[in-house]
């Protein structure tokens, strides 16, 4: 059972009147949703996250250019990888990185919105020492394409001075646009074979076909024109057919049936089109092709929906002197099953259909939105049904270049009088955006609108952290941080816990996140005293980790000075911190944070110390007097006081 269809057994049985407000229905889905992003995440085919790099490795095939890249990247500590759309060029930028010797750093995508910064497009902040680095500028436009070039320089030689590499994916569109002074970093690489790709696929599914069956007509023209990610899908779909089919049943069947579904049928749906007349029969074979293997009163529910929408005159013909729904369904090749549920007769001709819709009649796009409003509001209509309606209808808004219809009904959908079973595909509709190759960075930067916005509902917040904490998070984590950042600063208490658990994770988890997130904090607490970033703090910092570095430690005072100046609880925090150190170097350090944090109020230095000596004195020990000892020292010190002779 995929990750998809176990959340929809999870919360297909949930039906009837829905209350507004937070409640036992509205938390079920929002678990549920959870649950399912959680699963959904450990797929993810864009992730650069380091089990899913080794998932890619063992079945990655290198492309020919790929060792004059490797090259490159070894000698100059910067390529940049120009292919074909569908080539595998995200794939083949990951494994340039992902095979570099790690001795420090981490591998990480360099963050493609500006956020919360109105500086230069590449930040030399971002380059960690021995970091191995992707910039992704496949769909990149021909403003932020110059503006790259322009500060690449710059970011080159952080990136040679810090021991790091980086590989930039060029947009293959704007080739022209490439600087001739960055020519010579270029590698050109070609679509491997798609043949090889599905065998490689096929044998870590544990899949061994001859190569003659690897041969036949119908599979060698879809490896033709594929792109290699449809590839992928296929061997997939190969996999999960042979765990579903009988026992006498062997490769050649499974290869058949997972070829049908990609039967092209366009051709015949534009016939059928020109020849259906009919408004009707129109709304009819739309229907069936978004809501396939539907029940027939869903069918009907969504055509009169439809006609309703485009203003399609009724028909005065009285309703028995009328068709019934099953000889409608017969004249546009379609059926009702013994399952009783309504699909076409002929293999791919639903997909046919929609694309039909989206690509020739461009004009009731916004329409078709509206619709699948609607009909995503229908009690009736199973989970499992309104799934697959959701992946349908995203595939060909993004397909046409109109990831605002997709971004609008997550919205619609999160609102506070939406019903609660649209949440999970709120959430579905926001990961297929992050997920495609061409609009990721559309949705990312409108999550980020959401999540600083005022006007966002609380049910769309609740969603914007799954999402980010889940799926963001494995691609963009540094994305991800800065989001979960600002919900984290709701007024809204359960935003605000939700966002700051998520936060807590994502920076105990990475180093350079966690570093990151420190320094988010001592600004928000420099400029706000914030209440929320004060909390965030008590949370995500330890005493002890990455204190040898002077950026951490100098985030950590800053941190300190705000609970200082902006909360009466400090004493209470303060013995965590003192206890923490367990070598007298540690301890040192610790003291140094503590005393920088009183410099810009010194009556701070007395109070600080006077809180320290009661501790040391409630469990009188050597370690506490030593401590309380370091800590007078550090002070004394920052007030240009030096003393002599001190001895560890």
């Amino acid at each position: 059972m995929t990750a998809a269809s176990q959340f929809a057994s999870f919360v297909g049985e949930a039906h009837g009147s829905v209350h507004n407000g937070e409640g036992t229905q509205y938390n079920f889905y929002f678990q549920s949703t959870e649950h399912w992003l959680r699963e959904q995440a450990r797929r993810r085919p864009r992730s650069v996250a380091e089990e899913d790099r080794r998932h890619l490795h063992e079945r990655f095939v290198a492309p020919p250019g790929m060792q004059h890249a490797r090259g490159l990247l070894q000698a100059e500590h910067t390529v940049l990888v120009r292919g074909q759309t569908g080539g595998g060029r995200r794939a083949t930028a990951l494994m340039l990185l992902h095979e570099l010797p790690v001795a420090e750093g981490t591998l990480h995508e360099l963050p493609d919105t500006s956020d919360d910064t109105t500086g230069p497009p590449l930040d030399a902040r971002d380059v960690g020492r021995g970091d191995r680095l992707l910039l992704d500028l496949s769909e990149a436009d021909e403003t932020r394409y110059i503006a790259v070039q322009n500060a690449l320089s710059d970011f080159r030689s952080a990136v040679a001075a810090n021991g790091a590499h980086l590989v930039v994916i060029l947009p293959h569109h704007l080739g022209y646009l490439l600087r001739e002074d960055l020519r010579y970093l270029m590698a050109e690489i070609a679509r491997p074979s798609a043949r090889r790709v599905l065998a490689t696929h096929l044998r870590c599914a544990g899949i061994h076909p001859s190569e003659a069956l690897l041969g036949g007509a119908e599979l060698t023209s879809f490896l033709a024109r594929a792109p290699l990610r449809d590839v992928a899908a296929l061997a997939d779909r190969i996999n999960r057919l042979r765990k579903a089919s009988p026992a006498d049943r062997g490769f050649p069947n499974w290869l058949k049936q997972a070829l049908e579904e990609q039967h092209d049928q366009s051709e015949r749906v534009a016939a059928d089109f020109s020849t259906a007349q009919n408004g009707r029969r129109r709304a009819l074979q739309l229907a069936i092709a978004m809501f396939h293997e539907a029940t027939p009163d869903v069918i009907l529910y969504a055509v009169n929906g439809l006609l309703g929408l485009l203003s399609h005159p009724p028909d005065p013909t009285p309703r028995l002197e009328r068709a019934d729904l099953y000889t409608e369904l017969a004249a546009v090749r379609a059926e009702t099953g013994p399952d009783g549920r309504v699909r076409f007769t002929v293999d791919g001709y639903d997909r046919a259909v929609r694309h039909h819709f989206w690509t020739f009649l461009p004009d009731i796009r916004q329409e078709l939105r509206d619709w699948l409003m609607q009909q995503a509001t229908n009690p009736t209509l199973d989970a499992a049904t309104r799934r697959q309606a959701v992946n349908r209808f995203a595939h060909q808004a993004l397909r046409v270049a109109r990831p605002e219809d997709l971004a609008w009904l997550a919205q619609q959908w999160t609102a506070s009088r939406a019903p609660a079973w649209l949440i999970p595909e709120a959430a579905r509709a926001l990961v297929v955006g992050l997920e495609d190759d061409h609009h990721g960075r559309f949705f990312r930067q409108r999550i980020y609108d959401w999540a600083t916005s005022d006007d966002t509902s609380v049910h769309c917040l609740r969603v914007l952290v799954m999402v980010c904490s889940q799926t963001m998070a494995r691609s963009h984590p540094d994305q991800a941080l800065v989001r979960l950042h600002h919900l984290a600063r709701r007024s809204h208490q359960g935003v605000r816990w939700e966002a700051r658990k998520a936060l807590v994770e994502l920076s105990a988890a990475d180093d350079r996140l966690y570093q990151l997130m420190l320094e988010r904090l001592a600004v928000g607490v420099g400029q706000r005293s914030s209440t929320a970033d004060l909390d965030m703090f008590r949370d995500v910092a330890d005493p002890t980790r990455l204190i040898g570095r002077r950026s951490v430690r100098r985030s950590l005072a800053a941190c300190w000075a705000g609970l200082l100046r902006g909360t009466a609880d400090w004493p209470t925090h303060l013995p965590l911190w003192l206890e923490a150190g367990e070598s007298a170097a540690d301890r040192d350090l610790i003291a140094q944070v503590l005393a920088a944090a009183c410099v810009q109020d010194t009556r701070q230095f007395g109070r600080l110390y006077r809180v320290a000596l009661d501790w040391a004195r409630i469990r009188p020990e050597p370690g506490r007097a030593d401590m309380a000892s370091r800590l007078l020292t550090a002070i004394n010190e920052a007030q240009g006081i030096h003393s002599y002779g001190r001895t560890a």
